[in-house]
């Protein structure tokens, strides 16, 4: 800062000039000012605090958060309400009418009903719960149409244990129980413990067995490891645990040329495919015997 020394009479005095340079704290508080941090802070920083704290002010009184649940509630359930978001019927595809009754039970909805008010994941889960549904899908149509899509699995054959009997799908599982053979006609029958855990090979024997199918009573799962196929007559086919078909198709071609299953046999044992083993009827062993007397000169 520059001055005049001393006054001197008849002059007028110099005007005192400002130093142009900046305080000590007006230089810090500009370079604050010129960091960004800072600059965020003054720009942003503070008013979110200052909005946060008045928002935290304000609802920390319960009757304005009563408020404010009230209202959102209130907004929530217009939207919801809404006809595009209304559910006014369901429409299931791909059930039998049983299982279409079974499912309008389960979801025991009363239409309209909102979208938001429907589990559609819950309902899928509790639906795929069903023993004949083999997979279902659920979706919310434009028209307000809740379509409940289903495949059901199909029955390939029988089961017979000792709680009754059961239908079985192509891979073991249950579909649904009868309350006797007749119900089904159609489908072979599979007898014994175990049983259901062969049904793939099942399949494959009743597929070799067609030339005597008008014959075929069904197959019994014998220690859960190998199959004895029953016909009428009370005959019976031991079959072995290892390449059944092959025995089967054996006796079968031994049937074609010395029409084997026609004569008086019980048991026709193929455990050994090497060495096949016969086991006659009685009357038939009788017989055998009466003529062998007779051939060894012994009177009857």
């Amino acid at each position: 800062m520059q001055s005049v020394s001393a006054e001197r009479p008849g002059v007028t005095p110099r005007p005192v000039r400002r130093d142009p340079a900046p305080s000590r704290w007006a230089y810090r508080v500009h370079r604050m000012w010129l960091t960004p941090f800072y600059r965020a802070m003054l720009r942003i920083g503070l008013p979110v605090f200052l909005v946060v704290a008045l928002a935290g002010w304000y609802v920390s009184n319960p009757t304005n958060r009563f408020a404010i649940a009230e209202k959102v509630s209130e907004i929530r359930r217009s939207v919801e309400t809404r006809p595009e978001f209304t559910v006014k019927l369901m429409a299931v595809e791909g059930a039998s009418p049983v299982v279409e009754k079974a499912i309008r039970e389960i979801v025991g909805s009363e239409f309209p009903i909102s979208s938001f008010d429907l589990d559609l994941d819950g309902l899928q889960r509790t639906i795929a719960a069903f023993d004949v549904i083999e997979d279902v899908a659920l979706r919310v149509r434009p028209g307000g149409v809740l379509e409940v899509a289903v495949a059901e699995r199909e029955p390939v054959m029988l089961w017979r244990h000792a709680s009754g009997i059961e239908l079985l799908d192509a891979t073991g599982h249950r579909v649904a129980s009868l309350m006797d053979r007749a119900s089904r006609p159609d489908l072979p029958l599979i007898v014994g413990q175990g049983a259901r855990d062969a049904v793939a090979e099942a399949e494959a024997l009743f597929d070799a067995a067609g030339p005597v199918a008008h014959r075929l009573r069904g197959l019994v799962r014998v220690g859960s490891r190998r199959w004895d196929i029953v016909l009428d007559r009370d005959q019976r086919i031991l079959l072995p645990e290892i390449a059944p078909v092959a025995a089967l198709e054996q006796v079968l071609a031994l049937d074609e040329a010395q029409d084997l299953l026609a004569r008086d046999l019980t048991h026709i044992d193929m455990r050994n495919p090497a060495r096949p083993t016969l086991r006659m009827t009685d009357p038939a062993v009788d017989e055998l015997r009466r003529i062998r007397s007779l051939d060894n000169g012994v009177p009857r």
